[in-house]
């Protein structure tokens, strides 16, 4: 495709090193570009409704999706996953606001279901082996069209982000005034919740099961920690993700390691050094 040819030799120049002149490492920093602005963004959200637990059943949802893919013979399972993770986020929603139970019981009911459903379907498949490719993810396979499909993900999120992020702030924040403002909170939770099954489906493959949610909830605990306000929060989220995401998959080249897990193990560093800013304000 010459729109990445011209990407790629862009990429050359701005990062004239040798870890970065390789085809495979380009497509790995696009996919960084797109993929950690939205981790970034999700998560703020995710941080501020107490949701950590939710997404990370998302990613198990998602998993179920793959799983039945496979059974069917999909050669792109990432479109069942993308079903069902929003069919399975949906779900969540609506079980866990009509239920007296407690939320994190209903989650954690569905999320035990949804990896039982996939190991046994896997199971069934025959394709066991799969299951260590999508628990730990190869950021380092993506291809160009795979590329582009989340650039198309980035925009949409981006365009629904615009419109419902007041919305879901001032849910966060205060329900009650929100439902005083006739802001339709149930609704705006299952938007928010199918942005969110759809990101996680779509990048499990290249991210890993086991590490998701880490870049989705790591990022905006940091920028909680050392931010003013909610602008600022917001794009110290996205920064935070971004340069972990660069580091992360310099050092694993350089070291060869799991791209995602690396990545995770600077934003930990990160939210540890902001952790630390954040008591020593308190202290002053």
């Amino acid at each position: 495709m010459e729109i990445f040819d011209g990407i790629y030799n862009l990429i050359g120049v701005v990062l004239p090193f040798e870890w970065a002149q390789h085809i495979f490492m380009k497509n790995a920093i696009l996919a960084i570009c797109i993929t950690t602005p939205l981790f970034g963004m999700l998560g703020v959200m995710i941080i501020n409704n107490k949701m950590a637990f939710f997404s990370d059943s998302i990613g198990h949802g998602a998993f179920t999706g793959i799983a039945i893919g496979s059974l069917l013979g999909s050669t792109m399972p990432i479109w069942s996953a993308a079903v069902f993770s929003v069919i399975f986020a949906i779900g969540i929603t609506v079980v866990k606001n009509k239920s007296k139970n407690s939320p994190d019981t209903i989650i954690g009911v569905f999320s035990a279901t949804a990896v039982a459903l996939g190991l046994i379907i896997m199971s069934i498949s025959g394709n066991q082996a799969q299951i260590s490719a999508y628990l730990i993810g190869d950021l380092l396979s993506i291809t160009p069209l795979e590329i582009s499909l989340l650039l198309m993900v980035l925009v949409i999120v981006a365009i629904i982000w615009n419109f419902i992020f007041n919305s879901l702030l001032i849910i966060s924040i205060n329900p009650s005034l929100a439902r005083s403002r006739k802001i339709n909170t149930n609704l705006n939770e299952i938007i928010f919740t199918t942005a969110l099954a759809v990101v996680v489906s779509i990048t499990i493959q290249w991210v890993g099961l086991l590490i998701i949610n880490a870049l989705l909830i790591v990022p905006a605990a940091s920028a909680r920690n050392v931010s003013n306000n909610i602008r600022q929060y917001h794009f110290l989220s996205i920064i935070f993700s971004l340069f972990s995401g660069f580091i992360g998959l310099f050092l694993s080249y350089e070291f060869n390691t799991v791209s995602g897990a690396t990545i995770v193990i600077v934003l930990a560093l990160i939210f540890f050094t902001t952790l630390i800013i954040k008591n020593q304000r308190n202290h002053i």
